[in-house]
């Protein structure tokens, strides 16, 4: 099992590669360089330092290497090199560097360092932990290498391996508080909690800043049930720390769960005041609760801000993202409505807006809504291209091909307003110019997959130019291979050349890519019916028939001319 145990980003983690080394780049020239002076060995060592500052890494590894020739057995300058072709992400040509060095002095403890760290970039883990566990044996004091092999054990859900990594990190430095943190997150782990506190708080008497570490026994006390040690663990956090918006909300939140309404409101009018000019306040809202999906928990906190602060348009957004996640679209219409045009959230809040007046069944509703959108902003081709899709799902092609017309006048080369175009008129029986509409998103972006199969699929569907449609819907599959409707246009321009077993490849495959697609199952059974297996052909047809919502006509007439 893959352990989810938090890697605290403080802790030196991101170890680079060339830890403990001097790396030419902070060598200034010198006497002191720890090259033997002939002339050329000092130019080329001296040229690669100038051309590194320059950052021109392959001049620099090319003088680096003809330094080397001269002076073969130095390994100073071998893991130069190394670290060199690692800047330029040449990890074997590094590796290679340093198995010589390690060859040459299997104690060499920076080289195993850059072994390992490259060896888990190669995700050749055991290496990794092998080189890591060598430096631990050969330099105990290596307070960083204990950190990220505890990290490649907790990632392998090892716990018993990275407990003992711990164990020997906080030996040998017992007033590092990084040590004990992880060995209080093994422990919740496993599930001693009285360990897991008592490791929590060791690493708080030598942090006693570390928020990570309180947010663990928050979660510790929270499994207990024990609210009033939750609630001083959280007062403490924001009493080191007024702008931490994680515990502000979370604080507020259980005050309002614990009938404590006075407390949450005077959090959240905090947390609202401070929304005003802190983005962090919504951005912390929506990471915290609407993104976990805990939406009833994001109505307490909002509404709990909205109380004291009516007008906020951020609070009003994610007011209407929260309300609109559980279903309640007419109180998400009313919040998004509170979003003002100079608000950074106001497009978003009437696209919302519009879809669910659709969602609500009000589709003339969303027309309007949007029509007097696009007479009051004239200029958003985003809203037109909205308002378009609303005209074509109710059937008003010339309506929608006139809205997209004046949306491309205002931007002629966005893809989306020509492939949009060319839906309304093949919804509208104007073929021809669906193709050209298709066509010209084509010329726009020769590798666009829906409209080469666009094209492809309405010259199958015509009976017309079927090499040009293979070719286009081969084209098209290159950039989408997995793809069950493009996959059905290939099929199908098969059957209307009457090459019936490539058809049925391809079909049965797209029914695999698209189990659900009525007109995909009714291609199937066509096939079928062609290649004279009526009783698939007949379940084919009746599943098509199940799927449908409307245009049933057709597919019930060949059922019953099959029964």
């Amino acid at each position: 099992m893959k352990s989810q145990l938090f890697r605290l980003s403080i802790l030196f983690i991101a170890f680079l590669f060339y830890q403990g080394c001097t790396l030419i780049k902070s060598t200034p020239p010198g006497d002191e360089l720890p090259v033997k002076k002939t002339e050329s060995r000092y130019y080329n060592y001296i040229e690669a330092y100038l051309q590194l500052k320059k950052n021109n890494l392959d001049k620099a590894i090319y003088h680096l290497n003809k330094t080397i020739e001269e002076d073969p057995e130095n390994l100073y300058l071998q893991r130069e090199l190394a670290i060199l072709y690692l800047m330029q992400k040449d990890n074997l040509r590094a590796l290679n560097i340093v198995k010589n060095i390690i060859d040459k002095n299997p104690g060499d403890v920076e080289a195993l360092i850059m072994y390992g760290r490259i060896k888990q970039s190669l995700k050749q883990i055991d290496d990794a932990k092998e080189a890591y566990e060598k430096v631990i044996a050969n330099d105990p004091a290596q307070e960083k290498i204990y950190l990220i092999l505890g990290d490649i054990y907790m990632e392998e859900g090892d716990l018993d391996k990275a407990l003992k990594i711990y164990k020997q990190l906080v030996d040998k430095y017992p007033e590092f508080y990084a040590g004990y943190f992880f060995i209080g997150k093994i422990y919740a782990e496993q599930g001693k909690i009285v360990d897991a506190e008592k490791e929590f708080l060791k690493a708080l008497d030598s942090e006693p800043d570390l928020e990570e570490a309180k947010f663990e026994l928050i979660k510790l006390y929270k499994s207990l049930g024990e609210e009033q040690k939750t609630i001083e663990i959280y007062k403490e956090i924001l009493k080191r720390n007024s702008n931490n918006i994680r515990a502000a909300l979370e604080l507020g939140l259980l005050y309002y769960k614990n009938g404590m309404i006075k407390d949450s409101d005077n959090l959240f009018n905090v947390l609202a005041a401070k929304s005003l000019s802190d983005s962090e306040v919504i951005r912390e809202v929506a990471q915290i609760y609407l993104d976990k999906k805990k939406y009833n928990d994001a109505i307490i906190v909002i509404e709990g801000m909205l109380k004291s602060l009516p007008g906020s348009s951020d609070i009003h957004y994610a007011a209407g993202m929260a309300y609109n996640a559980i279903n309640d679209k007419e109180t998400a219409i009313a919040h998004f409505k509170q979003v003002p045009p100079d608000s950074k959230f106001y497009q978003n809040s009437v696209i919302q807006i519009s879809f669910l007046y659709r969602d609500l069944g009000k589709i003339r509703e969303a027309i309007n809504f949007l029509e007097n959108l696009v007479k009051n902003i004239p200029d958003k081709p985003e809203l037109m291209l909205y308002l378009a899709s609303f005209y074509e799902e109710n059937e008003e092609f010339y309506k929608a091909e006139k809205v997209l017309e004046k949306a491309i006048k205002i931007d002629p080369k966005n893809i989306e307003l020509y492939f949009r175009l060319g839906v309304v008129y093949d919804m509208w029986d104007k073929k021809e110019a669906a193709i050209e509409s298709m066509k010209t998103v084509i010329s726009l972006d020769p590798h666009n997959a829906n409209a080469l199969n666009y094209v492809g699929y309405i010259y199958a569907e015509l009976g017309i130019n079927l090499d040009e449609a293979e070719s286009l819907i081969k084209e098209a599959l290159k950039h989408s291979p997995d793809d069950g409707y493009i996959t059905d246009s290939l099929g199908w321009v098969y059957y209307k050349k009457g090459r019936y077993k490539d058809a049925l490849k391809l079909l049965k495959k797209a029914v695999d890519l698209a189990p659900d697609d009525p007109v995909i199952l009714e291609h199937l059974g066509d096939v079928y019916l062609k290649m004279t297996n009526k009783k698939k052909a007949l379940m084919f047809y009746e599943r098509s028939l199940l799927k449908r919502e409307k245009d049933k006509a057709d597919i019930e007439k060949k059922i019953q001319e099959l029964k």
